[in-house]
């Protein structure tokens, strides 16, 4: 119902004349040119190159967020060492990073992967930080005191309670690197969505550019969904611990 409402106030600001109909296309020709892209250009390849550069984005960033979080969150020594370090570097938008990427990275995959990366992990490690420092010490206390050593403390009670903060991790990651796209593709993209749309730009295509933006957020909406049930279903034993 959302997206027919949507649509449905485009096709009317598109057509009411409130604007230049030069400066926004209908529904129906952006899906014409979705459509025309998609069976006789390039835009199924740019989609594949902009969802590969954005999961070995996340994927980095994760793996790096995921023990940076666990240790600022659960160490306090490490957290008044490390916090300052990454509330500053997360409040740096990664376009003003590019001349940097360019210089040190150059203008290959490699640049536009580190862009991504460096959105994922900062996105993602305030997420874990947050979510394991909310984890009581009792739990810990209490495994202690059944005869659990470190490695089973780990993997029955660490790992289950940071798992659904690993999880959220991800699909904050996801939305931010998703965002970021477009940023990434400036470093000398010649594939992928946002080049697509820097292209379109230069040419004031603005079907393009509308069927740009449509892709990346329908690929995005659909990998937060892939997220939501892989999510529900591996947290199905807080379920079952709520209900007994």
């Amino acid at each position: 119902m959302p997206w027919i409402l949507l649509i449905g106030l485009w096709q009317m600001v598109a057509t009411s004349g409130w604007v230049n109909p030069g400066l926004m296309p209908t529904p129906w020709q952006v899906a014409s040119k979705l459509v025309d892209l998609l069976f006789n250009g390039r835009l199924a390849i740019d989609i594949l190159k902009s969802t590969q550069r954005v999961i070995l984005g996340v994927s980095l960033g994760i793996a790096a967020a995921v023990p940076v979080g666990f240790l600022i969150g659960w160490y306090k020594g490490a957290r008044t060492f490390l916090d300052p370090l990454i509330n500053f570097f997360r409040a740096l938008p990664p376009i003003a990073l590019i001349p940097l990427v360019v210089v040190y990275f150059g203008i290959d995959e490699p640049a536009k992967v580190v862009i991504l990366f460096y959105a994922s992990f900062f996105a993602a490690v305030i997420v874990m930080y947050e979510g394991v420092s909310q984890i009581s010490p009792i739990f810990i206390k209490v495994a202690r005191t059944l005869g659990a050593n470190d490695w089973e403390i780990f993997s029955r009670v660490i790992v289950p309670m940071t798992t659904p903060h690993i999880l959220t991790s991800v699909r904050v990651a996801l939305g931010v690197a998703w965002a970021t796209l477009v940023a990434s593709e400036l470093v000398a993209a010649q594939q992928g969505l946002g080049a697509l749309i820097q292209s379109a730009g230069s040419f004031f295509q603005l079907d393009v550019i509308y069927v740009g933006i449509v892709c990346i957020g329908s690929v995005a909406l659909s990998m937060d969904m892939a997220l939501r049930v892989l999510t529900r279903r591996m947290l199905r034993w807080q379920d079952r611990v709520e209900a007994a």
